[in-house]
């Protein structure tokens, strides 16, 4: 992402870029900053194309015009498809774009193999988003916090990270309602996090399956129960449960291998804190009981599926482990 900002400040721009991967929230903020860089207020020479089944011939003939009084139009492309399935006449089009033309696409499915993909290495640039690791969120939290006056120790950040999740967006929203909660104050505390951030989906479901296997009904119980409150799909909830077991199982296994945390993280593509947090919980039960656990979860989804239990049910019984009894 060093190239972006570098030619974001020097105004040194590329014919085309691509920005991909998972992590919305920058994608949404690359976005912005080249708008406001290349065309600004300007909604003359900026163009706009979303979804799949485009038209090609109009995207070319647009990004063939010249700018109206400026130096650059800006088109941005975005969940085209075109990176997932053939498309040859862009492919064929973009070394004969005027330099005028600054084409920016933003996509959730990149296939590398495919010929766009390299054509824009080759042209230009392609900036993969990924979920940032604990450092860097860290740092980023950091400056945000910075900003507005306020300062945070090392143990209160992870505190804050391990209850948001590493979605950035989130993250923001949180900081945001921790820095009006601490308005007249530098020092954000351990308190105030854990006052008035709203943990995470994902952290109700870990706190779920170390009370499913700890045979902690009532607490399980609960912790659904919020979920459900939440609004959160019971098969979804299923869905994540049986995820965190899966994870509960490779990262023990790989541990048990003698592996280290970051090299786990690689292997598994999970985030650093996410493995630092999963391993300690993996250490507590034996291989048996999670993999039993495993099992059931496919058991239950089965069931489910075909018209055997209500979705909801299924994962009370889950959680009872009365499924199959």
């Amino acid at each position: 992402m060093q190239t972006l900002n570098q030619d974001i400040k020097n105004h040194t721009f590329k014919s085309v870029y691509l920005l991909f991967g998972e992590e919305t929230f920058l994608k949404n903020s690359y976005k912005k900053r080249f708008q406001e860089a290349i065309t600004g207020e300007d909604t003359m020479n900026f163009s706009r194309f979303e979804g799949k089944g485009l038209d090609v011939d109009e995207l070319i003939r647009l990004a063939d015009t010249m700018p109206f009084f400026a130096e650059r139009r800006l088109i941005m492309v975005e969940d085209s498809g075109f990176f997932k399935s053939s498309a040859e006449a862009v492919v064929q089009y973009l070394p004969t774009m005027p330099e005028s033309t600054c084409l920016l696409f933003v996509e959730s499915e990149v296939d590398k193999r495919s010929k766009l993909y390299k054509k824009i290495k080759s042209l230009g640039y392609a900036a993969e988003m990924t979920r940032q690791d604990i450092t860097q969120l860290s740092r980023w939290a950091g400056s945000l916090l910075a900003r507005e006056g306020k300062k945070i120790n090392h143990s209160t950040m992870e505190l804050f990270l391990s209850m948001t999740g590493d979605d950035m967006e989130n993250i923001r929203m949180e900081l945001e309602k921790l820095i009006s909660y601490t308005w007249g104050r530098d020092v954000i505390t351990e308190k105030d996090v854990e006052a008035i951030c709203t943990v995470r989906v994902s952290s109700r479901i870990f706190e779920m399956v170390a009370a499913i296997v700890n045979r902690q009904t009532r607490k399980a119980m609960d912790l659904y129960e919020d979920l459900l409150m939440l609004k959160e799909p019971p098969m979804r909830i299923l869905f994540l449960i049986a995820r965190q077991f899966n994870q509960l199982l490779q990262v023990k296994e790989l541990s048990e291998k003698g592996m280290e945390r970051k090299l786990i993280a690689s292997k598994l593509k999970m985030q650093p804190f996410v493995v630092g947090k999963i391993m300690p919980q993996a250490r507590q039960f034996s291989r048996e009981q999670i993999l039993s656990y495993v099992q059931l979860c496919v058991e239950v989804e089965e069931a489910v599926k075909t018209g055997r239990l209500a979705d909801r049910l299924a994962v009370e019984l889950l959680i009872t482990k009365k499924y199959g009894n």
